[in-house]
C-alpha cells in the first residue's frame, strides 16, 4: 500500500499501534522496517525529515486485511 503526505505522524503511529498484524515500511533501498518498533519509527521520521522536511510517499506492507481498513480510515479522517 502506498501512502502520501502524512500530516500527523503522531496519530499515524497511534493508528499503526492498533494494527493486529505486522506493519512494515519499505525503504528506498528495499529494506523492510517493523513500524510497530519505536526505533524503526525514529528511523522512518529521520529519513523523512532529512530528505524533504515532510513525509511524502511511503510504501507499507500490511499482513492483515482489517489493518488495511484501519489505515484507510485514518487517511480518510486525516
Amino acid at each position: 500500500m502506498k501512502i502520501k503526505n502524512i500530516r500527523e505522524p503522531k496519530k499515524f503511529f497511534e493508528t499503526l499501534a492498533k494494527c493486529k498484524g505486522s506493519v512494515e515500511f519499505v525503504t528506498d533501498e528495499g529494506d523492510r522496517l517493523n513500524m510497530k518498533s519505536k526505533l524503526s519509527q525514529y528511523i522512518f521520521l529521520t529519513q523523512s525529515v532529512l530528505e524533504d522536511s515532510k513525509i511524502g510517499e511511503i510504501e507499507l506492507i500490511l499482513s492483515e486485511p482489517e489493518d488495511v481498513a484501519l489505515i484507510l480510515d485514518f487517511l480518510v479522517r486525516g
